[in-house]
């Protein structure tokens, strides 16, 4: 039977990557759901989007944009590093393209672009790197930005959790408008977890790969989980995000 597997941020570790899409055997018919910060910690942001250039050619793919995405975005289009960035992962990026020509960036930067800021399913369920704040849902986000920065929607989700097992008429509206949301972006192994979390019905998939965590992927009909080895084993000398 065809799955839907969703995979958290990346930022550069396309061992890990690879590493995740062998264990969790894919199949043809399968669809991979991105849910952004592709670039930006480990030495192969580069390679590993030219990686998936190439395997949305073969297998069904939806890419949503993250923060650190579209730092990199701004780069490739010419703009002026911003310094945050650079401190953040993104010199190791930068870094990354050394050998990359024009035309590859060009395209590089058709494929970011092309990036969603969302996703929602036939099911009602929303696919976003980290969240939006607008009690009518995303289509009616006043500022796009709040697709891969917003940190509020999983505060909420986190803070309400166990509350609401005791009294449902409490439940968040913003939450409401969704069977299930699924988000990136802050990772789990800020709270002592290494594995994807679940608080009322936002599953988060940022397991830590920008530093010292895995690379994610969440069936999200079964809810069954592969993850990649530790990313700084696959990346021995290097050292991420962990600044």
């Amino acid at each position: 039977m065809a799955r839907t597997l969703v995979i958290g941020d990346m930022h550069g570790a396309m061992r890990a990557v690879k590493q995740v899409i062998e264990r969790i055997q894919l199949q043809s018919d399968d669809t991979l759901i991105f849910l952004g910060d592709y670039v930006d910690g480990w030495s192969e942001s580069a390679q590993l989007i030219d990686f998936l250039i190439e395997l949305q050619e073969y297998q069904s793919c939806i890419f949503i944009k993250g923060n650190h995405d579209a730092w990199c975005e701004s780069w490739l289009m010419g703009e002026t590093p911003d310094p945050t960035w650079l401190a953040n992962g993104g010199q190791e990026t930068v870094n990354s393209y050394c050998d990359h020509t024009s035309e590859q960036k060009a395209q590089h930067i058709d494929f970011l672009n092309r990036m969603k800021y969302y996703h929602i399913d036939e099911e009602q369920r929303l696919f976003v790197h980290a969240g939006f704040t607008s009690m009518s849902g995303p289509a009616r986000e006043r500022f796009q930005i709040t697709f891969y920065w917003d940190r509020t929607l999983w505060e909420m989700a986190i803070a309400m959790d166990k509350q609401i097992r005791m009294d449902e008429r409490i439940y968040p509206k913003r939450l409401l408008l969704f069977k299930e949301i699924y988000i990136g972006h802050t990772p789990t192994t800020n709270y002592g977890i290494e594995i994807p979390m679940n608080a009322c019905n936002v599953w988060n998939v940022d397991t830590g790969a920008a530093f010292h965590g895995r690379v994610s992927a969440l069936d999200i009909d079964s809810k069954e989980f592969w993850q990649s080895d530790p990313v700084h084993h696959l990346y021995p000398g290097e050292t991420g995000r962990n600044k």
